[in-house]
């Protein structure tokens, strides 16, 4: 099936390991170029570098950025129009939050992860719009059905639908930034761009296993987690990535608004 990438340009924060850059794996494969944000640039230039080993290879680039500086989200559309042209949409990865019940995270802890998880993330998605969509004299997005459009995807979590234990400021902050997307849906429509967001539940990243071994041997803890999935595995970056570039594409024209999980089953609300 062709997912309409070719040659397409796509943010991807979070980028540089993990299921950010799974899915910037599954772009590129498909012919997408993209441009890879991260906080250090160590992590970011290699991580452009495995995606593309022929350095004459023009699919990625990257930019040291943390999505809690209001200066970022304009950094990054600039670099991807500077470096390829064009833009047509990001993988928005708000990031994990520390573990922690509500009664033992502070107010400091609960502020640090509004600024980067929430706010973070919220204030990219408004600016892509008015990028994507174009914006009025009044700086409303506007557009029609024939708007140059777009797609933007947060990666959550599964907290958006059922509270995950010990982790109170994803529970927290995670079923509202669910809610933005839906909004953010209904406004953005009349301008052709799409928002979705999706539900990775235990996908095998490093990230992980760094939770799963403060439960214990994370080995154990994987095997006795698996069985709790209908499918009785973890899934696999790559399986992350793939559906990530499906959203992301022309090939999902007709999905806004909607969560995504990405979870073997492991949800199990409706």
């Amino acid at each position: 099936m062709d997912l309409g990438l070719r040659d397409r340009v796509y943010l991807v924060t979070g980028g540089s390991r993990g299921l950010g850059f799974a899915a910037a794996q599954a772009l590129v494969a498909d012919g997408a170029r993209v441009l890879l944000s991260a906080p250090h640039e160590a992590t970011a230039s290699s991580a452009a570098a495995r995606l593309a080993p022929d350095a004459a290879a023009d699919v990625a680039a990257w930019i040291v950025a943390d999505n809690a500086d209001p200066a970022t989200p304009g950094r990054l559309i600039a670099a991807a129009r500077d470096r390829f042209g064009r833009l047509d949409g990001a993988l928005i990865s708000v990031g994990g939050s520390p573990p922690g019940t509500v009664a033992a995270t502070t107010d400091e802890a609960w502020r640090s992860a509004f600024e980067s998880v929430f706010l973070g993330a919220v204030r990219l998605a408004r600016a892509l719009a008015a990028d994507l969509g174009g914006s009025g004299d009044d700086g409303a997005v506007g557009g029609s059905l024939t708007g140059a459009g777009g797609s933007i995807v947060f990666v959550l979590a599964s907290s958006v639908r059922v509270p995950l234990a010990e982790l109170a400021i994803s529970n927290g902050l995670f079923p509202g930034l669910a809610g933005v997307v839906k909004t953010l849906a209904d406004e953005l429509g009349p301008a052709g761009i799409r928002i979705n967001g999706l539900l990775p539940v235990r996908i095998a990243t490093d990230r992980v296993r760094e939770l799963d071994a403060l439960r214990g041997d994370p080995d154990e803890v994987r095997a006795r987690l698996s069985g709790h999935i209908p499918l009785r595995r973890y899934g696999e970056p790559e399986e992350f990535g793939r559906a990530a570039a499906f959203v992301l594409s022309p090939a999902a024209s007709y999905i806004t608004g909607a969560m995504i999980p990405i979870d073997g089953g492991a949800i199990s609300s409706i």
